[in-house]
C-alpha cells in the first residue's frame, strides 16, 4: 500500500496513501468534482457552528466545563467513513526536487507502465480512498485529471512514479 516516487530526483519519497486520510490537504471526489455541492455544504456548517458556538457560551455561562475532543469533530469522521478522497500530487512531487530535464514521468502499475508528460501529471490528483476504505484491489492510488471530469477512466494501480 505504498507508493515510491524515484527516478531522476534530488530526493526518492516513499508515499503511504493511507495515512493521507489525517492530511489537511486531502480533498473529496464531490469537492473535486461537484464543488457547488460543496459550498451548500460549507454554509450548513457555518450555520451550525454558529449555533454550537452560542450554546458553548451559554454552557460556560453556566460555569460546566464539558470535556472536548479537537481532534475531530463528529462531522468530518462521518465524511472519513463515507466519502471517498482524493490527494492532490504536486506537493509531493515539489518535495522529491524532479531535475529540470525531466519531461515525463511513468507510472508502474500491475496492467505495465504508462507514460505521462511530467507537467500534466504535477496537475493530477491520486484517489486513495472510496467510500471511506482504502484502495486494496486496485491500488493504493487511481490517478484523475479535474478537466477531464468525473466519468474518465483514471489509471488504477500506481506502485512507482518514476520520472524521466
Amino acid at each position: 500500500m505504498i507508493v515510491q516516487i524515484k527516478g531522476k530526483v534530488k530526493f526518492p519519497i516513499t508515499l503511504d496513501p493511507t495515512v493521507w486520510i489525517f492530511d489537511d490537504r486531502k480533498k473529496s471526489y464531490d469537492e473535486v468534482f461537484h464543488p457547488e455541492t460543496r459550498e451548500a455544504d460549507v454554509e450548513i456548517e457555518s450555520d451550525l457552528k454558529k449555533k454550537a458556538q452560542r450554546f458553548d457560551r451559554e454552557v460556560y455561562q453556566q460555569k460546566l466545563n464539558p470535556p472536548v475532543n479537537k481532534s475531530l469533530h463528529r462531522k468530518e469522521k462521518e465524511r472519513i467513513f463515507t466519502e471517498s478522497f482524493m490527494m492532490p500530487i504536486k506537493p509531493f512531487i515539489h518535495n522529491s526536487e524532479p531535475e529540470s530535464s525531466v519531461t515525463e514521468a511513468v507510472l508502474v502499475t500491475e496492467d505495465g507502465n504508462h507514460s505521462v508528460n511530467a507537467d500534466r501529471f504535477a496537475e493530477g490528483l491520486l484517489l486513495f480512498s472510496k467510500d471511506g476504505k482504502p484502495l486494496k484491489e486496485d491500488g493504493p492510488v487511481h490517478l484523475y485529471f479535474v478537466d477531464q471530469g468525473e466519468h474518465q477512466i483514471p489509471l488504477t494501480g500506481i506502485k512507482e512514479i518514476i520520472f524521466q
